[in-house]
Order: C-alpha cells, then sequence, then structure tokens
C-alpha cells in the first residue's frame, strides 16, 4: 500500500480474520512502510488487545474493520487506504457508478460513497453498515476507501482494481466522456463472475444519485 502511494505516513490500516473472535490488525501509528510481522495487534471481536508488543494498540479505524466482518460472514480482510485518484473522487463527492471498463464491471461493480462519518467514531461504521450486503467496495466521503474480501489478497486486489478504475475514469472524462459498454453486455459480464470464481458481493447494475 505505502509502495503504491496510497497511504501517507501513519494513514490507512488493514485486518484479517483468523476466526470467529479473533483478528489480527495493522496498529496505530505506524507507516505502512515500516511493518513487520511482529508489530501486528492480535485482537478479539470486541477491539481489545489479546496480544501486542508493549505499547502497541490496534488502528483507530477498528470500529469500522469490525462492523464489515459483523455484517459479512463471507469477509475474511479489510483495507482501508486512500488512494490519491479514487479518494478524489470520494473528495468531489462523484460515486464511481460508470460500466466502461470491463474487468471492473466484472470485478466490482458500481462504487458507492459511504456518507460522512468522523474518524474512529461510530458514525463511520454506521455510515458503511447499509452498503455492505451489496458492495465489496465503498468510497467513504472526504476520507478514502475500503475494501472486502475473502482473503487479504482479494480485499487488497479490490483496492488496485479501485484506483485504476479511478485513474482511467478520470482521464477519460478528461478526453471528453466515459463511453459506456452496452446494458446487454454489462449484464453479461457481470454474470461472468461465476465462471471466473468471482467471490463476495455485487450490486448489479445500479445508478447512484449525484
Amino acid at each position: 500500500m505505502w509502495q503504491q502511494g496510497w497511504v501517507a505516513a501513519n494513514d490507512g490500516n488493514v485486518s484479517v480474520k483468523l476466526d470467529e473472535d479473533t483478528f489480527l490488525a495493522t496498529p496505530t501509528g505506524i507507516s505502512k512502510s515500516f511493518m513487520e510481522p511482529d508489530k501486528l495487534v492480535k485482537i478479539n471481536g470486541k477491539g481489545e488487545v489479546l496480544e501486542a508488543l508493549e505499547g502497541y494498540r490496534p488502528s483507530s479505524e477498528i470500529k469500522m474493520h469490525l462492523r464489515c466482518y459483523q455484517e459479512r460472514a463471507d469477509v475474511g480482510a479489510v483495507v482501508h487506504a486512500h488512494p490519491p485518484t479514487a479518494t478524489g473522487f470520494a473528495l468531489a463527492h462523484k460515486p464511481l457508478d460508470t460500466y466502461s471498463l470491463i474487468e471492473c464491471v466484472i470485478a466490482i461493480g458500481a462504487v458507492p460513497i459511504a456518507p460522512y462519518g468522523t474518524p474512529s467514531t461510530d458514525e463511520v461504521p454506521e455510515s458503511i453498515a447499509p452498503l455492505l450486503p451489496k458492495h465489496d467496495v465503498i468510497l467513504l466521503e472526504n476520507h478514502g476507501a475500503l475494501t472486502v474480501g475473502s482473503d487479504l489478497t482479494t480485499a487488497y486486489y479490490r483496492m488496485e482494481t479501485l484506483e485504476l478504475w479511478a485513474k482511467t475514469s478520470f482521464v477519460a472524462q478528461m478526453l471528453g466522456g466515459e463511453k459506456e459498454i452496452s446494458r446487454g453486455n454489462i449484464d453479461r459480464l457481470i454474470n461472468m463472475r461465476s465462471s471466473y470464481k468471482v467471490t463476495g458481493r455485487h450490486p448489479g447494475y445500479v445508478k447512484f444519485n449525484r
């Protein structure tokens, strides 16, 4: 995440589900460029520390992560970052709901924006909860992005896909606007998820109010 430029300073956080009530999480106050295995924090479903180096505690955004696991039994990992272009859409309050890039139509579908929530409070978990049943990728208003997956690699790949989509969408808009795939072909692409063994949720064809 740090090498990709998705986080700066101590931004961003990652968690993984080990079992029904045990999770690993990145600690607060540590740059992802300095992360090492022994710095990870083991917590329970209440966010209480089970095992950690002295003085280490989970990310201040752990409430958001735990809400993802509570709402979705299929979620095994959560990634939160601030990929610059995708976050630009979150700052402009523009959801990603154009169906122009084939891989993104299949992999993640339209990406909504969760209403503003103050970091480290219950406002953020509450803002994402209504979107989690249908979305694996969510933009956070004036904040960044959140992805979930059945495992850590999948959650990471979804963040990577989101940023690629945002970059190409921005370029296309600068060149006169995105040209969408036909509705029939959009439906065909979404239906291909099963043959590609894509896990997670997909919202289907949806447009958000802007």
